[in-house]
């Protein structure tokens, strides 16, 4: 492996010093890197899986900052059991799930998060996958670049966290709207949790109003495309910009929103944006099992969304714009799994705890693990450095732009077409 890099706070976290804070501004790149990066780099696709952490997926990777074993609420250290492929249901990752599990950043009550113990006493939530388990996602981080301080940027669920995925914030929206549809697409009583700045709690519609990075693009011209499930289809849910309003109810849906299953046909003729974001069906998601509203149960498997994963990757690479793409892959929220390091204080949403972030291009770093602090914000962060756009408001002002990931004089790396694995 390659020599590891730090930069921020990286230090700061490492110690393990909760009261961390983001720095008020993050180092600037060099102009030499932020111009290389402009010429080299045309397309950049933003993958965003579900609801898993870095140590659970990564905790075993050499030079990375990951643990076998945690500390759970009795005060008693327990090793993570092997992770099951398909999980019998889901475990509880909620606002108030998360603030359970970092129990004030000691991260010691990852066991409490609900339905974490319904397997014969085991801890579902105390978990973790081997090499063997995601051979192609090791695959990847030990060929590119692999972040161990990826943190979700809200300490709660999917919805708003894929909000901040979009726009680096979440219209103060903290938990999931109270039915199967969301967004501007919910009937009309539908409601969500929203917090205001004195910690009080309102039920809103869960549409709201407000900018996002798609909106700078547009208004700059730069091309880009959200790729997600269609209406109707199992994973619409983390379909983030049917929660805002002007792009939803305007043409800018119909022209930019498409179908999720058009994107590797795109990537290998060659007709990917300048800027992507890529969201999978619920059954390739990744996403633990859950119940439907009907009572009908979604059983998903990690090895069928990492395969999906790949294939989404190897159009890429087959595609005559791998040699000026950068992909960014990374997972929405913790899903109530373990993961020991505290996340660093922010404001008042988050960080939660960590999950995975690989970043695969032929100028990433190669086998380099970064212990730089980001977050869903770094990567809206990097597209703006990438098209000289302004942010949108305090968190991707303030965050690591992912930059420091890459090296533009290095030999571009080429491709690495990953074979699909049989699954069980």
């Amino acid at each position: 492996m390659g020599g590891a890099v730090f930069s921020g706070l990286g230090a700061c976290l490492l110690a393990l010093t909760a009261g961390c804070r983001s720095p008020a501004t993050p180092p600037v790149p060099a102009t030499a890197t932020v111009s290389a990066f402009q010429s080299k780099i045309q397309h950049i696709v933003f993958i965003i899986k579900e609801n898993r952490t870095f140590d659970h997926y990564f905790g075993t990777f050499p030079g990375a900052d990951g643990v076998t074993s945690g500390t759970i609420s009795t005060g008693e250290r327990v090793p993570l059991a092997r992770a099951q492929d398909r999980m019998a249901h889901d475990i509880g990752h909620q606002w108030v799930d998360v603030r359970r599990a970092m129990d004030d950043g000691k991260m010691d009550r990852f066991d409490l998060v609900s339905r974490a113990a319904e397997r014969n006493g085991e801890f579902l939530s105390m978990t973790q996958f081997l090499a063997s388990d995601g051979p192609n996602y090791w695959s990847y981080a030990q060929h590119f670049a692999l972040g161990d301080h990826m943190f979700s940027s809200m300490a709660g669920p999917s919805f708003p966290n894929h909000l901040y995925t979009v726009a680096a914030q979440a219209g103060d929206a903290i938990g999931l709207p109270d039915s199967p549809h969301w967004g501007c697409d919910a009937e009309p009583e539908v409601r969500v949790e929203v917090m205001d700045p004195q910690g009080n709690i309102t039920h809103e519609y869960p549409c709201f109003d407000f900018p996002t990075l798609a909106d700078s693009l547009e208004t700059t011209g730069i091309s880009w495309r959200y790729y997600s499930p269609e209406h109707g289809r199992e994973g619409y849910i983390w379909s983030a910009l049917d929660a805002i309003q002007h792009i939803r109810r305007t043409s800018l849906w119909t022209e930019h929103v498409v179908p999720y299953s058009q994107f590797a046909a795109d990537a290998r003729a060659g007709g990917l944006p300048a800027v992507s974001w890529l969201i999978p069906a619920f059954d390739v998601s990744e996403h633990p099992s859950v119940i439907n509203f009907d009572g009908t149960t979604l059983n998903v498997s990690v090895c069928e969304g990492e395969n999906w994963t790949v294939q989404q990757i190897n159009a890429i690479m087959q595609g005559p714009d791998w040699a000026t793409t950068a992909i960014v892959l990374t997972w929405d929220d913790f899903g109530g799994f373990y993961d020991h390091v505290p996340p660093p204080a922010a404001d008042r949403f988050g960080f939660g705890p960590r999950v995975p972030l690989i970043v695969i291009s032929p100028y990433a770093k190669q086998g380099v693990v970064s212990h730089t602090i980001y977050e869903f914000a770094s990567v809206l962060r990097l597209i703006e450095r990438r098209y000289d756009l302004a942010p949108l408001g305090p968190r991707d002002a303030a965050a690591n732009d992912l930059l420091e990931m890459f090296d533009f004089n290095q030999a571009p790396a080429p491709p690495l077409i990953r074979p699909l694995r049989s699954c069980s």
